[in-house]
């Protein structure tokens, strides 16, 4: 598959793996029980890693109903469930880590991967939380880990009553949404003009969640 997508010149690495976590990750308290951890930069190579997603993950289109009307999902999609082999050793490596790091808090492994394909700016996600499953009701995490061209990744408090909060993730950012975030707070990633290039999107769950 072809897509517009220009590497970053720090993140050319002879090896693609993900880093330590650790104190390297840095923690946000939000309101209402919610937090985010981010930690930039931690899949190092992962432009290789983005080029090699980009050839071998099986994706397809969506159409959902919305409006009444049956419309097109801007972007592109692959589920892969508990118990399916992921696509390139590096993602097994970096559940692992993640398993490892938030064992303790979370209580239970990440168990599945989504994965979502921005071809450029005119691909976004709407405004919403994870909220399929458990996560209507109980604290969980989701892990993003985004490769490929920055874009943004927004959240806001559901239901208004405070601003916007706006981190650029690309070239191997890790984002962590924990606690009551995907109940109390939303996420999108908005339409750009100024971007593109691509990305590739790729969110650890536990079960249960989506």
């Amino acid at each position: 598959m072809e897509s517009l997508f220009q590497g970053s010149l720090l993140d050319w690495r002879d090896e693609t793996c993900a880093g330590p976590l650790g104190p390297t990750v840095k923690r946000t308290l939000l309101d209402h029980g919610a937090w985010i951890d981010l930690r930039r930069g931690w899949i190092s190579g992962s432009d290789a890693l983005f080029d090699r997603l980009l050839d071998v993950v099986p994706w397809h289109a969506e159409r959902r109903h919305m409006y009444d009307r049956m419309v097109d999902v801007p972007r592109l999609l692959k589920f892969y469930d508990e118990g399916e082999p992921l696509p390139d050793r590096v993602l097994e490596e970096a559940r692992d880590a993640l398993n490892a790091h938030y064992a303790e808090e979370l209580g239970e492994p990440f168990r599945t991967a989504g994965m979502c394909l921005y071809r450029d700016g005119k691909d976004s996600v709407a405004w919403h939380g994870d909220t399929i499953g458990r996560g209507s009701t109980e604290d969980t995490m989701v892990a993003i880990v985004s490769i490929g061209t920055p874009r943004n990744l927004m959240l806001r408090p559901r239901g208004g009553g405070g601003p916007a909060l706006r981190h650029e993730v690309g070239h191997g950012d890790l984002l962590v949404m924990g606690g009551s975030c995907q109940r109390t707070w939303e996420h999108a990633i908005p339409k750009s003009t100024r971007v593109t290039g691509a990305r590739i999107s790729i969110q650890f769950r536990p079960r249960g969640v989506r």
